[in-house]
Parts: structure tokens; C-alpha cells; sequence
């Protein structure tokens, strides 16, 4: 009788360790893809105004319930509904500390001004600047993502934001110097 118990006992105590580490291998696989489904979320705009270093980085916090998910205003009221839907909670507006939801925008820089200081293709998260030191730089739409993070960087002014290529790829006003408008 006595070495029934132990053996219950003993089996008992192995089934409860094996389940406990299925738990936290569920756990960590189940915080793994929401991560990667909280980026994949996320607009890649790379900017920092939610006071992450990325996307990635706020996806994390979120991920682990260290953020609030109204704090990207690239990703505007739409991202904000999609995180709630995923991580079932309530969306909020966007928090007026992150900035404002705008319209999705692209760098533009004057080509006239640019003095080729190479600060815009420093400050760039995602390289969407080209040019080398003392020439002029250029963006590359394609690869922009809209951070702004560029204008404060440039030292005389020459980058604008303008409205982002559409989805039927508008033409784009003639630069100065240049023979005809540019396809975006």
C-alpha cells in the first residue's frame, strides 16, 4: 500500500514538471508570435515618437504589457482599433504626447540647397537617403517611410515632407532644373 502512494506520488510530481515546462514553452511561443504579429501591425516608420527605439522595440513593450498601444500616431487611429483587436483591449485615442496622426508623407530635399553635410543620410533609420559627403543627397520614396526624424538633422533647411505616392502613383510637380515632372 505504502509503495502505491509512492509510486502515485512520484508520478503525480513528474506530470505536474512536465507540464509546467510545456506551460513555459507555450508561454515563450505564444509571446514570440504575438510580437512578431504586433510589428507586423505597426507602420515601420521607424521614428521613435512612441518612445521606442522602433517598431520592434514598442512591439516588445506591448507584447509584455509595458505600453500603451496608442502611442504611434504613423500608424493613426486605424493601427490603434488593429492592436486592440489583437491584444483585446480597448482603444483610446492616440496620446497627444506622441504627436498627431498626419497624413503619410515622404522627404523631399531641394536639390538648389542641399550643401551634401551628410546629416539627413545620418539621422535616416531606414536608408532611405543617398549621396556622399560634399554632394548633393537624394531621397529614395520607395524606401522613405516618413519619420521626419531627417529635418531637424539638415543644418540648412533643404527637406521637406510631402504627401506620399498614392496607391495610383501621382506625378510629382517638375523639380528646379529638371525637364519634367518625376514619377513617385
Amino acid at each position: 500500500m505504502f509503495a502505491a502512494l509512492l509510486t502515485t506520488l512520484a508520478l503525480g510530481a513528474a506530470f505536474a514538471l512536465a507540464l509546467r515546462h510545456a506551460e513555459r514553452r507555450l508561454r515563450a511561443a505564444r509571446r514570440a508570435i504575438t510580437v512578431d504579429a504586433i510589428d507586423a501591425l505597426l507602420p515601420q516608420t521607424q521614428c521613435g515618437q512612441c518612445g521606442y527605439g522602433g517598431c520592434r522595440p514598442y512591439a516588445e513593450a506591448l507584447a509584455r504589457g509595458e505600453a500603451e498601444l496608442n502611442r504611434c500616431p504613423p500608424g493613426g487611429m486605424a493601427g490603434v482599433r488593429a492592436l486592440a483587436n489583437l491584444l483585446g483591449r480597448e482603444p483610446r485615442p492616440i496620446d497627444p504626447a506622441c504627436g498627431r496622426e498626419k497624413a503619410p508623407a515622404v522627404a523631399l530635399i531641394d536639390e538648389d540647397v542641399c550643401i551634401g553635410c551628410t546629416k539627413c543620410i545620418q539621422a535616416c533609420p531606414v536608408d532611405a537617403i543617398v549621396g556622399a559627403s560634399k554632394q548633393m543627397h537624394t531621397v529614395v520614396d520607395e524606401l522613405c517611410t516618413g519619420c521626419e526624424l531627417c529635418v531637424p538633422a539638415c543644418p540648412v533647411d533643404c527637406i521637406a515632407m510631402v504627401a506620399a505616392p498614392g496607391a495610383a502613383r501621382e506625378q510629382r510637380p517638375a523639380r528646379p532644373g529638371s525637364a519634367q515632372g518625376e514619377r513617385v
